[in-house]
């Protein structure tokens, strides 16, 4: 299980559904869930979006220990992979950050409206410990070290994404679609990137008139634009061979 963190890692990065629980400030000893979206930051670390008066918020405000239980298909949950994290949740300016800002709104951008408003804020979660479920035999325990074992710790690649998207929205998008081919088997009309990290990037893949998100793992890790489009470019000869 020497690639356990690796593993969680990629399903943590796959999705962006979770439920949050919380210590119960109004009810003492129990614990409170919610539903709460994420988007990851480039430090892989969880960030919502809650509003000041939500009950989940008033717990945190008296404990920020919080659990976020991951997962992703609802087919059967059991069977399917999930990740829970412990982490302390703490609050941050929803404007100090504009490429964090801009991050989050083009993974939910329905969230749009709440941002505007005054009594939402965003809240990163620090992750401690994690659990991860993979399947039956592979299972473990995992420090949040050991998640984050090796990402870059500068801000190189954040602050270069918005031109790294940009680029490749307006003159590669039919490499995205051949992405989308290649690697998940998506006859894509069209395709956008969303966002791109150390370990891979994600698109969102049009079909008929539907829409998914499509996760691509890097073979090497990047930390920055030249990096990146080494490795799009490698992408890019694979989908055409």
């Amino acid at each position: 299980m020497a690639n356990l963190h690796l593993d969680a890692r990629q399903f943590l990065r796959s999705t962006r559904t979770a439920i949050l629980s919380t210590h119960s400030a109004k009810f003492e000893g129990y614990p409170f869930g919610s539903v709460a979206p994420f988007v990851l930051d480039h430090q892989c670390q969880p960030i919502i979006l809650i509003s000041n008066i939500a009950e989940h918020t008033k717990n945190i405000a008296a404990n920020p220990k919080v659990s976020l239980l991951v997962f992703a298909g609802a087919e059967d949950l059991q069977a399917n992979a999930r990740l829970t994290l412990l982490g302390s949740a703490n609050a941050i300016n929803k404007n100090e950050d504009a490429n964090l800002r801009e991050r989050y709104l083009r993974y939910l951008p329905q969230a749009s409206s709440y941002f505007d408003m005054h009594d939402f804020a965003f809240y990163r979660i620090k992750i401690e410990t994690a659990r991860y479920i993979a399947g039956f035999g592979k299972m473990g325990w995992l420090s949040g070290d050991d998640l984050i074992n090796d990402i870059p710790t500068d801000a190189l690649l954040a602050n270069q994404e918005a031109q790294i998207l940009a680029h490749m929205n307006a003159d590669h998008a039919d490499s995205l679609v051949r992405y989308c081919q290649h690697v998940h088997g998506v006859q894509a009309t069209h395709a956008t990137m969303l966002g791109i990290d150390c370990d891979g990037f994600d698109v969102n893949a049009t079909v008929g008139e539907k829409t998914t998100t499509l996760r691509f793992n890097f073979e090497t890790k990047i930390h920055d634009a030249q990096s990146a489009r080494a490795a799009l470019v490698s992408l890019s000869k694979s989908a055409t061979l």
